[in-house]
């Protein structure tokens, strides 16, 4: 690589010397935390700004779901896995609600982007697709814990429900993985789609259904054995699952196993959208 360096002369200068790098060639060495924490900020602000549209109403529509069933079993209390019904639903209806709305959040930005034209925003900075992959990544979990803990705190104040978790680490971890992997899936849906028709389609045909029937409302032991097969192999059962050990002290699941898979898939998921941003699919013309 040739430098070309100029040295400015001066009775009251000092020989300076100045660097000039090619095009293209990173001034950046190590990680651009400046513009990574930028970029984030970037994405916080922009959910945060409508947060009666994205935190708030994602919250009260994931609550009316434990109201509708509280009520219409009236004084049938049934119970499954050894709590009653309402505590077996409410951390499956916690984490739902933030898979569902780091999808949401990661889906939109390069999507809107490619569509307003402002796609350059993501591509032109002094970023490499790690940070840029990492900020989009972390404000999408930034959300989805904080609907998260609007649902809880909600939930917290409603009668007969019980969500003071028992184990606080599977809480963290399974909502972190769980939200890490919807927030990935998100990322490659923005890359993929071209309008938000597109992106609309994975979230009612893909997200919706996969989060419904992954055991949130029911025990996946209640099944028959072919549906059972086909619960353990959706990835979602075994956040859901996990999430709610983190409350009730009991899951359809080995915990571990669940915990490690979950890790493999963001792992194999991060390399996927790595892979897509460097090759600029469907982002660069």
């Amino acid at each position: 690589m040739s430098i070309h360096q100029k040295t400015a002369h001066g009775p009251d200068r000092d020989s300076t010397p100045i660097v000039q790098l090619p095009d293209g060639v990173r001034h950046i060495r190590h990680v651009n935390w400046i513009g990574l924490n930028t970029l984030y900020m970037k994405e916080v602000r922009r959910f945060f700004k409508v947060q009666l549209q994205t935190i708030w109403a994602p919250a009260i529509t994931t609550l009316l779901y434990l109201i509708i069933f509280t009520v219409a079993l009236g004084t049938v209390k049934p119970t499954v896995l050894g709590v009653s019904f309402a505590d077996f639903i409410a951390p499956g209806l916690i984490i739902m609600g933030m898979m569902q709305n780091a999808f949401a959040n990661s889906s939109f930005s390069l999507l809107v982007g490619k569509i307003q034209g402002t796609i350059v925003d993501y591509l032109m900075p002094p970023l490499s697709n790690a940070e840029v992959l990492t900020a989009l990544t972390a404000a999408a979990v930034t959300r989805a814990f904080m609907v998260g803990g609007t649902i809880w705190l909600a939930m917290a104040f409603w009668p007969n429900v019980n969500v003071i978790p028992l184990h606080f680490w599977a809480v963290l971890w399974f909502g972190l993985m769980g939200s890490m992997m919807l927030a990935l899936i998100g990322v490659m849906t923005s890359i993929w789609a071209e309008k938000f028709d597109h992106a609309a389609a994975v979230s009612n045909f893909v997200v919706a259904p996969a989060a419904l029937l992954s055991g949130t409302f029911y025990s996946v032991d209640k099944l028959a054995p072919t549906f059972q097969a086909i619960s353990h192999a959706n990835p979602f059962f075994y956040v859901i699952s996990g999430f709610r050990y983190g409350f009730i002290g009991s899951a359809d699941s080995p915990v571990q196993f669940g915990a490690l898979l979950l890790l493999t898939i963001n792992i194999v998921l991060a390399a996927i959208c790595y892979a897509l941003l460097r090759s600029g699919w469907k982002l660069r013309a």
